[in-house]
């Protein structure tokens, strides 16, 4: 079967999924023709996903989140403004979007939790089938955990869900640990996606502290706390554009800006993993046998809810700030998770594959794009 991927840029998250999905995608014989990326000017695309696809991959302009100036805080109705000014930039997206529709004539979209992947499938109505995969997706299970919301921030997150999956055939919905099977029928619950380099890794317990930001403004957070305990070694990840590469600001906290592999290697060595609560670093240092102490990013609901899911999935503890102390004092009583996060995730490919194999009877193959085609997309 043949695949077009339609990623949100905002994180490494989505953007990791997507590169291990394509591994399993390509040792099952299928293809994946294409890649469009959501991208803002406040991101860099990491060079790891750039050199990960062996297929074309295309960037539109996708709506991004708003931040405060300190880069920490999500500032939601400056968010919705902002994005709500751009309508005209993003309409053009979305005829990108459907020229490579046209040329690469997928049997599957698959959109990663990008807000105009749902509202194409809305407005252009593709022939192709649709499907969305996401932790996010998981609040249409019964027995999701929805943290206290503050205002209309709940409702918020929901509504942006839901626009992501307009029309969705099918809702894969990633998720921390086995659950129930869904009452709704298009939704399907999956193990995390995790990559090959992970698990070739052997894990082993280091004398330093992980920690991974969305948000450079954190990095403020990790310096304080790093200054205030000389003791404790950390290893922070960040993306922060105009920082040198790496960032000794103290003998005991160095920065590196996002590299996978590095960030993988680092997991497999480190005694527990701080930061902010999105769900594939989580799953990672599951996997790794890993604990974690996730800080959610002041603004996004969602991540409240994965830090509560974290913690009821036994990963970890959640906190209001970067205090390495209080994440030190956890160790010394942690608890072990309420199930076996290797064979959970390992159990992925078989799920997927039944996925595939009852939609492949559904589904009509479309012929290759001509090389004219091609050319035209190209230019």
């Amino acid at each position: 079967m043949r695949f077009l991927f339609i990623v949100q840029g905002e994180g490494r998250g989505h953007m990791t999924q997507a590169i291990s999905l394509l591994e399993y995608l390509k040792s099952d014989g299928h293809e994946l023709t294409a890649v469009a990326l959501g991208s803002s000017k406040r991101r860099e695309i990491p060079d790891f996903v750039q050199n990960a696809f062996d297929c074309p991959l295309h960037t539109f302009e996708s709506p991004n989140f708003i931040t405060d100036k300190k880069g920490k805080t999500i500032r939601l109705s400056r968010t919705i403004i902002h994005n709500f000014l751009r309508a005209n930039t993003f309409y053009s997206s979305l005829i990108e979007i459907n020229t490579l529709v046209k040329v690469y004539r997928p049997d599957i979209i698959l959109n990663f939790y990008d807000v105009l992947g749902g509202l194409y499938n809305l407005l252009f109505r593709p022939k192709c089938r649709f499907w969305v995969i996401g932790h996010q997706y998981l609040i249409g299970h019964q027995d999701f955990p929805f943290a206290k919301s503050k205002g209309i921030q709940k409702l918020l997150f929901i509504l942006n869900t839901k626009i992501t999956a307009f029309g969705a055939d099918k809702e894969l919905a990633l998720s921390f640990r086995p659950m129930e099977p869904p009452l709704r029928k298009s939704l399907f619950v999956l193990p995390p996606l995790l990559r090959k380099e992970l698990k070739e890794l052997c894990s082993k317990k280091g004398d330093y502290y992980l920690s991974y930001v969305v948000n450079s403004g954190y990095g403020e957070e990790i310096i304080a706390t790093a200054t205030k305990n000389p003791e404790i070694n950390i290893v922070a990840f960040w993306d922060k554009k105009e920082a040198c590469n790496p960032y000794q600001p103290l003998p005991n906290l160095i920065f590196h800006k996002i590299n996978n592999r590095f960030f993988l290697e680092k997991m497999a060595s480190c005694k527990g993993l701080v930061c902010s609560a999105g769900f594939e670093s989580i799953c990672e240092a599951m996997f790794l046998g890993k604990p974690v102490m996730v800080i959610p990013v002041k603004g996004q609901y969602e991540q409240s809810c994965n830090a509560l899911d974290a913690e009821i999935s036994g990963a970890g503890i959640h906190h209001h700030e970067f205090d390495f102390s209080i994440f030190d004092e956890y160790l010394l009583k942690k608890k072990l998770p309420v199930h076996d996060p290797q064979a959970w995730a390992n159990s992925f490919y078989a799920t997927f594959q039944n996925l595939l194999h009852a939609e492949n009877q559904a589904v009509n193959t479309f012929p290759l794009p001509s090389i004219q085609e091609n050319r035209m997309i190209s230019s």
